[in-house]
């Protein structure tokens, strides 16, 4: 097996299980590292083992793969991590309007990210990476975020294109954590809760319709903010008017998002059947911090199969350019 194919996909295997980002790094780190290798040093252990970013375990898989075997770490993550899910509706889906890079919070350059949606068959991928008031996910400020766009796009390929957006806090008040005129600029804007999240309900709902009434809002981001499992424990959903929130995305054309991440499986069912019947179009997003992470649209679209969400209503089963007028 080839040593970097087998660095890269343990690294995605990890990040596909949500394991700790600086284990799955450290194998996209090794990778890289032993891609610009000279074949001699590639091939002597002790200078390969001296080589920044080739660690004790990377180099226990590297020289494994070289000897011609498939490196045990490897068979153990392929038997332990839970396949992708199989489903009628995942194949329809063609893209994802939700992922993060390392310009926030996620843990691998963007060019890196479009290659894993390219390889996945995506025609197109939205970056959505955090706006500012998210300091501890190092959020975008608006000088960011416009150097940002253009490299965003510059990833896009024939048959494939890369959308520029932006996860934008929802604030108190329901204003939205960016410049507008910058907002006009992007292709996606997901909007979503991450502060006062026990906010009671009457001004929660108020704050939520606020933002889903402004005209450059496209999805609503995992709705509830809960937690149902995983390293970062659990987390009750917010409380607000679910009826009234959905009705204000259907009349202003917004999506709301099932959020694919299994930790979140927002919204719950029951707010999936309030959406549908409110006449919601609906977004199935990875919410994806990792290039591994970006196959869990699995659990989303398994989710909305299971809740009897129709493929038509679904924006990320449509083509690109319906989607972009849908979302102008």
């Amino acid at each position: 097996m080839e040593p970097i194919a087998a660095l890269l996909e343990i690294a995605s295997l990890l990040e596909r299980e949500r394991a700790s980002r600086y284990r799955a790094k450290a194998f996209r780190v090794a990778a890289a590292a032993l891609e610009g290798l000279p074949d001699d040093v590639k091939g002597d252990p002790t200078r390969l083992r001296a080589v920044k970013g080739i660690g004790e375990s990377t180099f226990g898989v590297i020289r494994e793969a070289q000897s011609g075997a498939v490196p045990r770490y490897l068979v153990e993550l392929r038997g332990e991590v839970e396949p992708e899910i199989v489903s009628t509706l995942r194949p329809a889906l063609r893209g994802d309007l939700h992922a993060h890079t390392d310009w926030s919070d996620g843990t691998t350059p963007i060019a890196v990210m479009a290659e894993a949606a390219r390889a996945l068959g995506h025609e197109y991928q939205a970056i959505t990476d955090h706006s500012p008031r998210l300091r501890v996910a190092r959020g975008l400020t608006a000088e960011r975020l416009r150097t940002q766009i253009p490299l965003v796009r510059a990833e896009s390929r024939e048959g494939f294109t890369l959308l520029a957006g932006i996860e934008v806090d929802i604030l108190e008040d329901g204003a939205l954590d960016q410049e507008d005129s910058l907002l006009g600029e992007l292709d996606i804007v997901v909007a979503s809760v991450h502060s006062k999240l026990r906010m009671e309900a009457r001004p929660m709902t108020a704050r939520m319709i606020a933002a889903v009434s402004h005209p450059r809002v496209n999805v609503l981001g995992h709705c509830t903010g809960r937690l149902v499992e995983g390293e970062r424990g659990t987390r009750p959903p917010s409380s607000f008017d679910a009826a009234a929130v959905f009705a204000a995305c259907a009349e202003n054309g917004v999506a709301v998002e099932i959020n694919s991440r299994p930790e979140r499986q927002d919204p719950p069912d029951e707010l999936i059947s309030i959406a549908l019947e409110a006449g919601c179009l609906f977004s199935i997003d990875s919410d994806a911090h990792a290039p591994g992470q970006l196959s869990l649209l699995d659990h989303g679209a398994l989710r909305a199969e299971r809740t009897g969400v129709p493929a038509s209503r679904i924006v990320t089963t449509w083509g690109l350019e319906r989607l972009l007028a849908w979302a102008d």
